[in-house]
């Protein structure tokens, strides 16, 4: 007879317990235990030991197996555990990590918490670990989302997710109620049932009167200006398309006395792009773009604009020509800063409408939400729960298919929020995935090789490049050394089979075999793989709060981003007036409904988890633990620079500070 400790901790959300009762057995390297009862009645937040006595040698424990058991009551309840501890005879203490939501009527396997893969150690229990993954495959299946774009997970609705995916009770409740929060105000003052266009500007202010921030204010009151507009290509809330100009594009006909004017006498177009301080913008991807058909029986208008920056002598980024479409002539005249004043505000409007259909499509939907969705799903099925990987990327992979599944029912389906109010519906965002994942690259989506690419290394005043780095090397650092504690060689990291699997699938079904991306479809050394997990840590953390969090401080004056085009670009020079642009603006109900989405998007529900912050504890070993410890100090101190320096920033920039991060995609 032999008698053991078991500590068992219940999940701190208001629906982890269970009235089921809860058995143990004990897996060792000599077989396993007969099954023990423990307990039917489980609150949350509670934790509990029990003595076990078994007749069975087991030896080395290796994995312990929960059964959960309907009691005579009929009621089929999931309960979420923590941990369980087990302490042996002679005082050993093993600690097994759950952190998962255990279905009645069932037995789960959980392994020792001792981070492993399949040929770093001989007590790795291959048919316990083939059997989960058999069984996660069951549940997180492949499906096909639109043609030419990553794969999804397959579920119609967040009912038909596992549980471990949902949103807890709290977050749940929290979502809801900013949601109802958000369009009470609109609600109220009947503007999300009004289509009648703005009579005025200043009108739009009074869609959320009490609902703002210190930078919406703030956009609102400079969105106007040619410094900042030229200001968000570097941190706005897409900072990620403007590229170093060399040489002018074919189809964009700036000449240099066109621009003198704005660049002054000491100084040419020629010599500004010899000197690295012109900038383009440039949404070709847009062109052959179907736009909406009708908002409120009204067509809508789309285009593919061009747009020439210039960093002049006092680091100003200054906008000083845009070319509506992508085929110069007279139909497409270019316009200049000296144009006349609404003439010159319309251009700008309309870029600014292009950057809000790229930006929520590729740049936040793509590159964030289903790039992480697939993360998530090739993790479940390609990598056991104690292998180190898993460990390493699961904390920023929690609610990511709750939120993506949302998204796909509510914002982006037909009859959605998308579909309804913007300038692309279902089919023309679709299209437009298709032709973005045509242009992904392994750069574009790490962060040092994408500011590289794009020639943005010595551009002054690029608080996103610059608060990404502090992040990026930070993140790097800390899964360098969570690699090499387990990775000891590069054949170590090339004979593991589940983790090329993980990268294999990652490849086939989330970057569709495009061998021209750089994506690579397995990994040969351990830099290769420090590389490839910072690269999915920081696109589902930092990437997704650099272009996701600031949505409301940019978007809620809808001009300076709106969501769609009532009226064609201008086709002529000199007819543009204040009403041609109140007549090509939103109407009233598209432009309410538009800021409570963004409103909701930027506002975090409650159970989030910062950036480094780890309460689930799948690392048990002292060394790994010491490595997150490192990581969080790192992140303490970039939070202090980053708010030292926002100090002196005209537009406040913490979208990028590690306590405004969440860990995962979650909203």
């Amino acid at each position: 007879m032999r008698r053991y400790k078991v500590t068992v901790a219940t999940g701190n959300d208001l629906l982890s317990g269970t009235i089921d009762s809860i058995s143990i057995s004990l897996i060792g390297e000599k077989g396993e235990s007969s099954k023990k009862k423990l307990s039917h009645l489980w609150l949350h937040g509670s934790v509990r030991t029990f003595d076990v006595t078994i007749e069975e040698v087991v030896g080395k424990l290796l994995s312990v197996r929960i059964y959960k058991e309907t009691n005579v009551f009929p009621i089929e309840d999931a309960w979420y555990g923590r941990y369980i501890h087990v302490t042996s005879p002679t005082g050993k203490l093993d600690c097994f990590p759950v952190y998962r939501w255990i279905p009645s009527r069932t037995n789960v396997v959980i392994p020792h918490g001792i981070g492993e893969y399949i040929v770093s150690s001989s007590n790795v229990c291959m048919d316990h670990r083939i059997e989960e993954l058999e069984k996660n495959r069951e549940v997180y299946k492949w499906k096909l989302y639109a043609p030419g774009a990553p794969y999804c997970m397959d579920a119609n609705s967040a009912k038909d997710l596992p549980a471990d995916e949902q949103y807890s009770a709290q977050k749940e409740s929290s979502f809801q109620i900013t949601k109802i929060m958000a369009g009470l105000e609109v609600g109220i003052k009947g503007f999300t049932q009004c289509t009648d266009s703005w009579r005025n500007l200043e009108d739009i202010k009074t869609v959320f009167y009490f609902n703002r921030t210190k930078t919406s204010d703030e956009v609102s009151r400079i969105w106007n200006e040619d410094s900042f507009f030229g200001y968000q290509y570097l941190n706005g809330i897409n900072p990620m398309l403007i590229k170093k100009c060399s040489k002018l594009p074919e189809n964009f006909p700036v000449s240099s006395s066109m621009v003198a004017s704005s660049l002054g006498s000491s100084t040419d177009l020629d010599k500004e792009l010899q000197n690295g301080n012109v900038f383009l913008i440039d949404y070709k991807i847009l062109q052959g773009v179907t736009p909406n058909e009708s908002i409120n029986g009204k067509p809508q208008f789309l285009t593919a604009p061009i747009c020439l920056l210039w960093k002049d002598p006092q680091d100003q980024l200054l906008p000083i020509a845009i070319q509506l479409g992508q085929t110069p002539g007279e139909k497409t005249p270019i316009f200049l800063p000296s144009d006349n004043e609404w003439d010159w505000t319309l251009a700008k409007i309309w870029v600014r409408s292009s950057d809000f259909q790229v930006h929520q499509i590729i740049y936040h939907l793509l590159h964030t939400h289903l790039f992480a969705e697939v993360f998530n799903v090739a993790t479940h099925r390609q990598l056991p729960h104690n292998h180190p990987v898993y460990k390493l990327v699961i904390p920023h992979l929690r609610y990511t298919l709750s939120i993506n599944t949302l998204a796909r029912n509510v914002l982006i389906a037909p009859g959605g929020v998308f579909d309804q109010n913007t300038a692309l519906c279902t089919n023309s965002i679709h299209v437009l995935l298709e032709k973005a994942m045509q242009e992904v690259t392994y750069s574009g989506l790490c962060l040092p090789d994408d500011i590289e690419a794009r020639g943005l290394e010595a551009i002054p005043n690029y608080y996103y490049r610059d608060d990404g780095r502090l992040i990026w090397e930070a993140m790097e650092s800390f899964v360098s050394s969570m690699v090499q504690f387990y990775y000891k060689s590069d054949e170590s990291v090339q004979m593991d089979p589940e983790l090329q699997a993980w990268v294999a699938e990652i490849y086939d079904n989330g970057f569709l075999e495009r061998e021209s991306s750089g994506i690579p479809s397995s990994l040969e050394t351990v830099s290769s793989l420090v590389k490839y997990l910072t690269m999915v840590i920081f696109r589902c953390s930092a990437q997704h709060a650099a272009v996701n969090s600031g949505q409301f401080d940019f978007y809620s004056w809808m001009p300076n981003g709106p969501t769609s085009m009532k009226s064609p670009p201008p086709s002529a020079k000199g007819v543009t007036t204040l009403q041609t642009i109140l007549d090509s603006l939103p109407d009233i109900n598209t432009t309410a409904i538009g800021i409570v989405a963004v409103w909701q998007l930027s506002k975090e529900p409650q159970d989030r988890r910062n950036l480094g912050s780890y309460p689930d504890e799948h690392f048990i070993e002292e060394t790994p633990l010491k490595f997150i410890q490192e990581f969080q100090e790192k992140l303490a101190k970039i939070s202090k620079i980053i708010n030292e320096q926002d100090l002196t920033r005209r537009v406040s920039y913490l979208y990028l500070d590690p306590k405004n991060i969440e860990n995962s995609v979650s909203i």
